[in-house]
C-alpha cells in the first residue's frame, strides 16, 4: 500500500507555504521518496542565534514542517489532517553557514496518532539535530485548513 495518499508535486506542496513562517525561514520541501519527504533550509542571519550558530528553534521548525507535512500528505484531507501534538528534539552539532537538509520517516501511522522523526543534517552528512514528532489525527472540519483545499 503506497505511504502518500495524496498528489506529491513538488510545486503544490511548497505552494502550502506561501505566506508562512516556512516561507520566511526559507523551508523548500525537495524530494518525496515512497517512504520519506525531504527539505532544506538556509542557516543565515534569518536562522541564526545570536552567536551566528543555527538556532534550534528554526531546527525545530524545519522538523516539523517535514513531519506535519508529511503526515498531511498520508490522509485524505477531504476527511481527516493532521496537527502537532508534541515535538521532541536534541541538538547533536553546530553549524554556521550553508544548507541543512531534513528527512522525516514516519515511526507509526495509526488512525488517531502518527509519529515520525526527523534526522536533520549538514551539507557534509553529520547529524545536526533528531526530533520525533507526534501528529493527532483530526476530522478535517476541525481545523479548517487551507491546505486540505488546494
Amino acid at each position: 500500500m503506497p505511504l502518500w495518499k495524496q498528489d506529491t508535486d513538488l510545486a503544490r506542496v511548497n505552494g502550502w507555504s506561501e505566506h508562512t513562517m516556512m516561507q520566511a525561514l526559507g523551508i523548500r520541501i525537495t524530494e518525496i521518496g515512497a517512504d520519506f519527504l525531504r527539505g532544506t533550509m538556509p542557516v543565515e542571519a534569518r536562522t541564526h542565534q545570536p552567536f551566528g550558530l543555527l538556532h534550534g528553534g528554526a531546527s525545530v521548525a524545519l522538523a516539523e514542517t517535514l513531519g506535519s507535512t508529511a503526515a498531511l500528505l498520508t490522509l485524505d484531507p477531504a476527511r481527516e489532517v493532521a496537527v502537532g501534538l508534541d515535538i521532541n528534539a536534541n541538538h547533536v552539532r553546530a553549524v554556521r553557514a550553508g544548507t541543512v537538509t531534513g528527512t522525516a520517516r514516519p515511526l507509526h501511522l495509526g488512525r488517531t496518532t502518527q509519529v515520525w522523526e526527523i534526522r536533520i543534517e549538514r551539507e557534509d552528512g553529520a547529524l545536526v539535530c533528531i526530533a520525533r514528532l507526534t501528529m493527532a489525527v483530526v476530522p478535517t472540519q476541525a481545523v479548517g485548513t487551507r491546505a486540505a483545499a488546494t
